[in-house]
């Protein structure tokens, strides 16, 4: 008998279809997959051999075909496990059929996901949030999931979801038993904290702090440079506890990537706060863009709605860098392997740091520099000028006083900043609407040129500034979306000469690496 069993799959963060086809007949016993299967999905017939068998139903010795429809696509993951020990059992009329070996309806009005153990017990996948969305998006009512999937799965609405932990529970939904959808939840995300260390604990580096504020309010990627022990890493740290709110939209995009990576908290079941992502320096380029054999999604995606943060920038090498140019630009990256082409989104704030030069102390007043100009050039340019124009504020860290760190007055909270951070991006939010931008540094030309519009005293501080420090056109853009920011901040409606002046102090490494 042949059987059909509805299932899914993944393709990047797009869910589709797919029918997994079993056919039973005489020949000598044996499991044969077809249909673009991966090494994780021909070893699924030794588990699924296995839970038949331990889940009390009979095997009978065949030779047993299993087709992954649509056979043109790469199927990946043991994912189709429970799917493919239905169909076996639906095919040898053991399980979803009737009294006339006719198979019945409800069959059809369920999707099956789920890993199989030896047991029998049905175990946790990965991508259950995005092919969730998918097969909502799709006309699909029902499907079935493992237990362990739960948490990711109350959130969505608009589609019955049934979990199952073992085989057998996951016959009798194919056998017709009534069963009670799980219960759905609003999503609560953390508002009150974003994590991190708090700003009020950080002595001194009032400029440090002011650029981090305006950086968070509008999005903008940041550069940090100063010696060594002055706070930088300190203060990227900070960050996360002055980033605006995440929204419920902004939550479920971030959750599917890290669903299908495999990187969520499985207790939460979603991300509540925004990303802060932290890769060493020797990360490959593969391990920042993402890809691979199964084209798995990078860094820079885990980072995507939240902060990337590079430590240390010019240690990572230049090959790594400049592939962040066009992620920083678009906002997504795009994946293409020999089977297939991928595209994640990938829209974060860069937040990177490093010193002055390679030992550390060039312009310091506490150490002496041991490096060469030549030295201290060939360290600079190891970060290219076209990646410092993707880069909105350039601020230099100073090393902090003896009296600033036995100073007990605190400064001001990461709450306190967190609120102007808040209000500055709910204005943006309302001047944006409907456009799909959501922060001053995604402005598209446009949006420039009818919201950052400078009186005659804004424009001879800009030209000035622009011709001196040999600027490019990106550059000019960005001191607009950052004074764009600043006047926000202010609560003004109009970019100012001080809102303008302000934004020009957060280039100061334009000409450094001319």
């Amino acid at each position: 008998m042949l059987a059909k069993i509805n299932s899914y799959a993944l393709n990047g963060l797009d869910g589709y279809g797919v029918t997994v086809e079993v056919d039973i007949h005489m020949g000598l016993p044996s499991i044969e997959v077809v249909g673009l299967p991966d090494t994780a999905i021909k070893e699924s017939r030794e588990r699924v051999r296995s839970a038949i068998k331990n889940s009390g139903y009979d095997f009978s010795p065949r030779k047993i075909t299993v087709n992954l429809a649509p056979a043109h696509t790469k199927k990946e993951g043991p994912i189709f496990d429970l799917a493919i020990a239905l169909g076996i059992l639906m095919s040898t009329e053991q399980a979803g059929v009737d009294e006339r070996n006719t198979p019945l309806k409800s069959v059809g009005e369920y999707v099956f996901l789920g890993e199989l153990s030896l047991s029998g017990a049905v175990t946790r996948i990965n991508g259950v949030m995005p092919m969730l969305i998918a097969a909502r998006e799709q006309g699909v009512k029902k499907i079935v999931i493992p237990k362990a999937n739960v948490n990711e799965a109350k959130y969505i609405r608009g589609i019955d979801v049934y979990a199952v932990d073992t085989l057998s529970s996951a016959v009798a939904l194919l056998n017709g038993e009534e069963c009670d959808p799980i219960e759905k939840c609003d999503v609560v995300l953390d508002c009150a904290y974003g994590g991190g260390e708090d700003l009020k604990y950080v002595k001194g580096q009032f400029a440090a702090k002011r650029a981090l504020e305006i950086a968070a309010a509008g999005g903008h990627n940041i550069i940090m440079i100063g010696s060594p022990g002055g706070g930088k890493t300190m203060l990227a740290k900070c960050l996360p506890g002055i980033l605006p709110d995440l929204t419920e939209a902004e939550a479920l995009e971030t959750t599917k990537i890290h669903s299908v990576a495999g990187i969520l908290d499985e207790n939460n079941g979603i991300v509540s706060t925004r990303p802060f992502r932290s890769p060493h320096h020797t990360a490959s380029r593969i391990a920042l863009t993402g890809g691979g054999s199964s084209a798995k999604p990078g860094e820079i995606s885990y980072a995507h709605n939240g902060v990337l943060f590079l430590d240390e920038l010019p240690e990572y090498p230049r090959s790594v860098l400049e592939i962040l140019r066009q992620p920083l630009e678009d906002g997504v990256v795009s994946v293409s392997r020999i089977s297939r082409s991928v595209e994640y989104p990938a829209n974060f704030m860069l937040v990177a740091s490093m010193n002055p030069c390679p030992c550390g102390y060039y312009g310091s007043n506490a150490h002496q520099c041991t490096c060469s100009p030549a030295q201290i050039q060939k360290y600079m340019s190891r970060i290219s000028g076209p990646l410092l124009d993707r880069i909105d504020l350039h601020i230099s860290v100073d090393e902090v006083h003896y009296d600033d760190l036995t100073k007990e007055t605190e400064t001001e909270s990461s709450a306190d900043v967190r609120k102007r951070v808040n209000a500055a991006r709910a204005v943006q939010t309302a001047r944006y609407a409907g456009t799909g931008v959501h922060s001053n540094a995604k402005m598209t030309g446009e949006m420039i040129k009818k919201y950052c519009v400078l009186d005659s005293a804004a424009e001879r501080i800009l030209q000035a500034a622009f011709d001196k420090l040999g600027m490019s056109a990106r550059a000019y853009t960005r001191i607009l979306k950052v004074a764009r920011t600043i006047a926000d901040l202010d609560g003004k409606a109009d970019i100012t000469a001080a809102h303008i002046a302000e934004a020009v102090m957060y280039r100061s490494l334009d000409k450094a690496v001319k």
